[in-house]
Protein backbone atom coordinates (compact mmCIF):
# COMPACT_ATOMS: atom_id res chain seq x y z
CA UNK A 1 0.00 0.00 0.00
CA UNK A 2 1.01 3.53 -1.07
CA UNK A 3 1.82 6.51 1.65
CA UNK A 4 -1.30 8.30 -0.28
CA UNK A 5 -3.36 5.01 -0.14
CA UNK A 6 -2.51 4.65 3.36
CA UNK A 7 -3.53 8.15 4.18
CA UNK A 8 -7.11 7.81 2.64
CA UNK A 9 -7.39 4.13 3.83
CA UNK A 10 -8.98 5.97 7.37
CA UNK A 11 -7.98 6.58 10.44
CA UNK A 12 -5.15 5.42 11.91
CA UNK A 13 -5.44 5.06 16.02
CA UNK A 14 -2.79 3.54 18.46
CA UNK A 15 -1.72 4.22 22.19
CA UNK A 16 0.65 2.78 24.51
CA UNK A 17 -1.01 3.84 28.35
CA UNK A 18 0.58 2.35 31.64
CA UNK A 19 -0.62 2.69 34.82
CA UNK A 20 -3.58 4.08 34.52
CA UNK A 21 -5.47 4.57 37.59
CA UNK A 22 -8.47 5.68 36.13
CA UNK A 23 -10.64 5.58 32.82
CA UNK A 24 -8.82 5.80 29.81
CA UNK A 25 -10.34 6.25 26.11
CA UNK A 26 -8.70 6.21 22.61
CA UNK A 27 -10.28 6.56 19.59
CA UNK A 28 -13.10 9.08 17.66
CA UNK A 29 -15.72 10.23 19.42
CA UNK A 30 -14.70 8.65 22.95
CA UNK A 31 -18.10 9.21 25.64
CA UNK A 32 -16.77 7.99 29.14
CA UNK A 33 -19.40 7.88 31.41
CA UNK A 34 -18.47 8.16 35.48
CA UNK A 35 -21.18 6.50 37.76
CA UNK A 36 -20.94 6.89 41.46
CA UNK A 37 -18.71 9.52 43.42
CA UNK A 38 -15.79 8.55 42.27
CA UNK A 39 -12.75 6.68 43.14
CA UNK A 40 -12.16 6.50 46.99
CA UNK A 41 -8.68 7.77 47.93
CA UNK A 42 -8.80 7.64 51.55
CA UNK A 43 -10.64 5.16 54.46
CA UNK A 44 -14.01 5.68 55.31
CA UNK A 45 -14.17 6.14 59.32
CA UNK A 46 -15.93 2.75 58.99
CA UNK A 47 -13.11 1.39 57.19
CA UNK A 48 -10.84 2.87 60.29
CA UNK A 49 -12.83 1.37 62.88
CA UNK A 50 -12.78 -1.94 61.19
CA UNK A 51 -9.40 -2.07 61.04
CA UNK A 52 -9.03 -1.11 64.41
CA UNK A 53 -10.65 -3.77 65.83
CA UNK A 54 -8.55 -6.04 63.26
CA UNK A 55 -5.03 -4.52 65.29
CA UNK A 56 -6.38 -4.97 68.08
CA UNK A 57 -7.82 -8.81 67.63
CA UNK A 58 -3.64 -8.90 65.98
CA UNK A 59 -2.59 -7.36 69.01
CA UNK A 60 -4.70 -9.29 71.84
CA UNK A 61 -3.67 -12.68 70.02
CA UNK A 62 0.17 -11.91 69.89
CA UNK A 63 0.01 -11.21 73.46
CA UNK A 64 -1.60 -14.13 74.13
CA UNK A 65 0.35 -16.59 72.39
CA UNK A 66 3.95 -15.14 71.32
CA UNK A 67 6.79 -16.66 73.21
CA UNK A 68 7.93 -13.72 76.08
CA UNK A 69 11.49 -13.19 74.61
CA UNK A 70 9.60 -12.43 71.08
CA UNK A 71 6.56 -10.77 72.38
CA UNK A 72 8.09 -7.19 72.10
CA UNK A 73 9.41 -7.25 68.86
CA UNK A 74 5.68 -8.84 67.62
CA UNK A 75 4.21 -6.21 69.19
CA UNK A 76 6.42 -3.78 67.57
CA UNK A 77 5.96 -5.35 63.91
CA UNK A 78 2.34 -5.01 64.19
CA UNK A 79 2.55 -1.46 65.34
CA UNK A 80 4.48 -0.83 61.56
CA UNK A 81 2.15 -3.05 60.14
CA UNK A 82 -0.96 -0.39 60.72
CA UNK A 83 1.45 3.02 60.26
CA UNK A 84 1.93 1.47 56.74
CA UNK A 85 -1.95 0.50 56.18
CA UNK A 86 -3.47 3.27 57.84
CA UNK A 87 -1.14 6.06 56.71
CA UNK A 88 -2.48 8.79 54.28
CA UNK A 89 -0.54 7.84 51.15
CA UNK A 90 -0.20 4.44 50.73
CA UNK A 91 2.39 3.65 48.03
CA UNK A 92 5.12 0.82 47.30
CA UNK A 93 6.87 1.61 50.91
CA UNK A 94 3.57 0.39 52.38
CA UNK A 95 3.58 -2.64 50.68
CA UNK A 96 7.14 -3.48 51.09
CA UNK A 97 5.98 -2.84 54.99
CA UNK A 98 3.47 -5.02 54.42
CA UNK A 99 5.42 -7.69 53.32
CA UNK A 100 8.41 -7.38 55.80
CA UNK A 101 6.21 -8.01 58.90
CA UNK A 102 4.13 -11.04 56.89
CA UNK A 103 7.96 -12.15 56.57
CA UNK A 104 9.30 -11.78 59.77
CA UNK A 105 6.09 -13.58 60.73
CA UNK A 106 6.40 -16.34 59.14
CA UNK A 107 10.39 -16.51 60.13
CA UNK A 108 10.16 -15.93 63.94
CA UNK A 109 6.55 -17.04 64.92
CA UNK A 110 4.63 -19.20 62.14
CA UNK A 111 2.38 -20.33 64.25
CA UNK A 112 0.97 -16.33 64.43
CA UNK A 113 2.01 -15.40 60.13
CA UNK A 114 -1.64 -16.87 59.19
CA UNK A 115 -3.19 -14.06 61.46
CA UNK A 116 -1.10 -11.51 60.35
CA UNK A 117 -2.03 -12.16 56.23
CA UNK A 118 -5.69 -12.50 57.03
CA UNK A 119 -5.03 -8.85 57.77
CA UNK A 120 -3.14 -8.31 55.37
CA UNK A 121 -5.23 -9.57 52.92
CA UNK A 122 -8.51 -8.19 54.28
CA UNK A 123 -10.76 -7.18 52.00
CA UNK A 124 -11.09 -3.31 53.39
CA UNK A 125 -6.57 -3.56 52.88
CA UNK A 126 -7.28 -4.33 49.38
CA UNK A 127 -10.04 -1.47 48.55
CA UNK A 128 -7.01 1.08 50.02
CA UNK A 129 -4.24 -0.23 47.72
CA UNK A 130 -7.11 -0.99 44.98
CA UNK A 131 -7.87 2.89 45.27
CA UNK A 132 -4.29 4.16 44.69
CA UNK A 133 -4.61 3.11 41.61
CA UNK A 134 -4.43 -0.28 39.72
CA UNK A 135 -0.39 -0.22 39.36
CA UNK A 136 0.14 -0.72 43.19
CA UNK A 137 -3.26 -3.12 43.55
CA UNK A 138 -1.48 -5.30 40.74
CA UNK A 139 1.67 -5.17 42.86
CA UNK A 140 -0.41 -5.92 45.93
CA UNK A 141 -2.12 -8.69 44.15
CA UNK A 142 0.98 -10.34 43.05
CA UNK A 143 2.87 -10.12 46.47
CA UNK A 144 -0.13 -11.23 48.47
CA UNK A 145 -1.61 -14.01 46.25
CA UNK A 146 -4.91 -11.69 46.19
CA UNK A 147 -7.86 -12.32 43.60
CA UNK A 148 -8.99 -9.58 41.82
CA UNK A 149 -12.44 -9.91 43.63
CA UNK A 150 -10.68 -9.37 46.89
CA UNK A 151 -9.53 -5.39 45.72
Amino acid sequence: MSTRERENSGDHISSTARDVGGSLGVGKHITIEHSGGGVRTEMTAADREALQGLFAQLRSQVETEAPADKKAAALERVGELEKAITAKKVDEKTLTTMEYVRNWFVDNLPKLAGAVTGLVVNPIVGTVVAAVGEGLAGQYRQRFGVTDEQT
